[in-house]
């Protein structure tokens, strides 16, 4: 059997890292992405080959647009000569267009329903979509999927992520600071990421001034949030200018502040005491929060007490809980194994 994985962001490549590798021991497997500075780069690192056809919109509608088309030209192209029996995507509304129009089955993977745009552009064109149970699956079935079509499985995607044991860093980072602080920013350039400048600042301009003594990382998402980040915060905190591998990052991490996404999932299911300033709203980050695995906090001031207050906490009960519900979520890929067998009879 030829299947195609079409692999978009960072957190899917990470995701389905495990999948193509259990697929490639008997499937012949294609993997394209797009030309998007973190993806490549977690691909070289992990060994993974893929080939990249297009490149990301940035943040206007317009680009957003032109860029899309132009990948599906081109991806369609490429896809029409491999011919593959089955399209694994995280909802690429590409892989969508160019499997329903070639007659390709294709399964999706979502935990994301409030990327409105993403979903509206897939949604009713995929054959199966497959969950993490938390969410209902009434989410999906309003962007036109019938419910027979929704298969659940009960795991956070992060933990696929966290159970996966690839040995890929090198202690790179040289840190000179006892404690460390790593703040992920948020999503500047999704359809449904906020248009105003957001609160991310304030809260990293006062943990820049409050923990001078200690190593404040920012993991930043684009080069223009680079840029702009090292212009505004010069040297008082580490902005990242290189991709780093999660392993390594998460080894050196004291406390995680994250935009409430896949990394902050990650953090909590890694036992790291893990602050949340929830940029999107979601389903995922409030079980996590509900579970007392991440704690929600917007105000800049409540933070750096909340912050001081976990450096001095004993982390043993946090990694407890944390490999607690780690220990009841399964691995999906069983699920995809049998709805591909399903779909491909």
């Amino acid at each position: 059997m030829k299947i195609w994985f079409d692999i978009l962001t960072p957190k899917q490549i990470l995701f389905f890292e495990p999948m193509i590798k259990k697929l490639g021991k008997t499937h012949k497997v294609l993997c394209t992405s797009r030309h998007y500075r973190e993806i490549t780069h977690i691909a070289k690192m992990r060994k993974i080959k893929l080939i990249l056809v297009g490149k990301h919109g940035g943040t206007e509608k317009y680009s957003k647009l032109k860029v899309s088309l132009e990948r599906e030209v081109m991806l369609s192209k490429l896809i029409k000569k491999y011919s593959p029996n089955i399209t694994i995507s995280f909802c690429s509304p590409d892989a969508a267009r160019i499997s329903y129009g070639l007659g390709i089955k294709h399964i999706a993977f979502c935990d994301s329903p409030h990327a409105e745009a993403v979903m509206r552009l897939s949604i009713p064109l995929i054959d199966r979509l497959l969950i993490p149970w938390i969410i209902p699956k009434r989410e999906f079935t309003k962007y036109g999927i019938t419910q027979n079509k929704i298969i659940s499985y009960k795991a956070i995607d992060a933990s696929i992520i966290v159970k996966n044991k690839t040995k890929t860093f090198k202690k790179n980072l040289k840190l000179d600071k006892k404690k460390t602080l790593l703040i992920r920013s948020y999503e500047s350039e999704a359809a449904y990421a906020p248009k105003k400048e957001h609160k991310m600042i304030s809260i990293i301009q006062k943990i820049s001034n409050e923990f001078t003594n200690h190593n404040v990382l920012l993991l930043a998402r684009y080069s223009s949030q680079i840029k702009k980040l090292k212009n505004k915060f010069g040297k008082k905190i580490i902005v990242l200018d290189h991709v780093v591998d999660n392993n390594e990052i998460f080894s050196l991490t004291d406390v995680f502040i994250g935009s409430g996404g896949t990394m902050t999932a990650e953090a909590a299911l890694r036992g790291i005491p893990t602050i949340s300033y929830n940029t999107i709203p979601n389903i995922v980050e409030n079980y996590l929060v509900k579970k007392g695995l991440v704690i929600r906090e917007v105000n800049p001031n409540r933070m750096v007490s909340l912050i001081r207050k976990l450096l001095k906490t004993n982390n043993e009960l946090m990694k407890k809980k944390a490999r607690s519900e780690l220990k009841t979520m399964e691995d999906p890929y069983f699920k995809l194994v049998k709805t591909i067998e399903n779909i491909t009879q």
